[in-house]
């Protein structure tokens, strides 16, 4: 069923309000930004029909089987520590969340909002509009008491990254993402009232809000992993930030300093590298390319640089096997990509799970695309415990201090919906 809306966003945002009602559901949200991949506003997928739920072992093989079981919708996430399955590679940090590595489920019922227009695909799609028209949108006024602490004091963070720099002295690796821990314990939150307050402040065009039963993904993302569009595979690493400014002219002599910037130049580059050699295991011979090198992206807290890389599929690799080929995303690894990972093992002190991982669909028609999950709050109702995670790249030209502020930079909209 097809409907004309006279308020998108309303309906939009009471859409959310009653997929929240279903044990699982999974709100993608574009929040009206133009991208020329992009193939709606939103969707939100709600109630199982059926569900995969992996750890890392075989789990990527159980995806596949999933899919080919279930060749319409399905939507889900990747864990990051999949990496332990995609390469010979641990996880021994602490995880205070206890999500699972992989899962994904096909919908009861999927809603989709193209410009004006709602598609409603459900066995009962009049009760479903019904139910959505009547449901109430979550307050974002709620104070939320949440006592934040963190895995690293500041001065532990500035000696953590510069022994990581001897690393890239040495020629162990080039560029890694060392990230750190925010948490908070025997909190109480509304996930969807956050969702909506984090999504005002901070709209990005990957945004999400994922509901396992007990466990909630918050994420505002302004980054895709991956993408399928027919036979066409595009992969959009960010690497590089800078903090926006309310002054017009200080804020383009922000964006104008970005793309001289040699650090953060130095790190997209490599990571386009990094992803251009990862589609190669996926591509046609010969078809991949770099279709944009340093774009700069303005979004309400930052501006960013973002490259495209692009390749033609190899039909005879699985779409499955295509994502499995490029994870974890080189924008949250590092180069070489095995020996990054090993070092923030060792260096870093939480398991990462669902952050630094994917958030996405698979669509009826073929396509697929996934978020890379950054700027998102995690939290286990059952356990009461909120966590989010930031990180910056750190080369052989980082400053450590200004790490170190990128990432209070990165987590300022979380903290400010936290009342921090």
């Amino acid at each position: 069923m097809i409907i004309t809306l006279k308020n998108p966003e309303e309906f939009k945002q009471k859409a959310f309000a009653w997929a929240d009602g279903f044990d699982v559901a999974c709100c993608l949200n574009s929040n009206n930004f133009t991208d020329k991949y992009g193939k709606f506003e939103a969707l939100i997928a709600a109630g199982v029909k059926d569900e995969l739920t992996a750890d890392t072992g075989k789990a990527f093989e159980h995806l596949d089987q999933f899919r080919q079981k279930h060749q319409c919708w399905v939507t889900g996430f990747f864990g990051y520590d999949l990496k332990n399955e995609v390469e010979s590679l641990s996880s021994i940090n602490s995880d205070g969340l206890r999500f699972p590595d992989l899962y994904f489920f096909a919908p009861k019922h999927l809603i989709i909002i193209r410009g004006i227009e709602a598609e409603i695909i459900s066995d009962e799609p009049d009760t479903i509009l019904k139910n959505i028209e009547q449901a109430s949108i979550h307050s974002t006024d709620q104070p939320v008491s949440a006592h934040i602490k963190a895995r690293f004091s500041k001065e532990e963070y500035l000696q953590t990254a510069n022994r990581i720099k001897q690393h890239i002295a040495r020629g162990d690796i080039y560029v890694t993402n060392f990230c750190q821990e925010f948490y908070a314990e025997n909190t109480t939150i509304d996930p969807l009232s956050i969702y909506n307050k984090l999504n005002s402040i901070s709209p990005n065009p990957f945004s999400s809000y994922f509901k396992l039963r007990d466990k909630y993904i918050v994420c505002a993302s302004p980054e895709r992993f991956m993408a399928r569009r027919g036979d066409k595979l595009i992969s959009q690493p960010i690497k590089g930030t800078a903090k926006r400014s309310d002054n017009p002219a200080e804020d383009e002599a922000k964006k104008a300093s970005l793309k001289q910037h040699t650090k953060e130049l130095q790190e997209n580059v490599m990571i386009v590298d990094l992803v251009r050699n990862d589609l190669t295991r996926s591509a046609k011979q010969g078809t991949v390319k770099t279709e944009e090198l340093f774009g700069l992206y303005s979004f309400k807290q930052v501006h960013q640089m973002i490259s495209t890389v692009v390749c033609e599929k190899n039909k005879a690799i699985s779409d499955v096997q295509a994502i499995k080929n490029t994870f974890p995303m080189g924008s949250m690894t590092g180069a070489p990509k095995v020996s990054a990972m090993q070092l923030m093992e060792q260096y870093e002190r939480s398991k990462r799970g669902v952050y630094s991982g994917a958030i996405g669909y698979f669509s009826a028609d073929g396509d697929f695309d996934f978020n890379v999950v950054i700027r998102t709050l995690l939290y286990n109702a059952s356990t009461q415990y909120l966590s989010f995670q930031t990180g910056s790249a750190i080369t052989f030209n980082a400053d450590a201090e200004q790490e170190y502020e990128e990432c209070l930079l990165k987590a300022k909209a979380i903290l400010e919906v936290l009342g921090r």
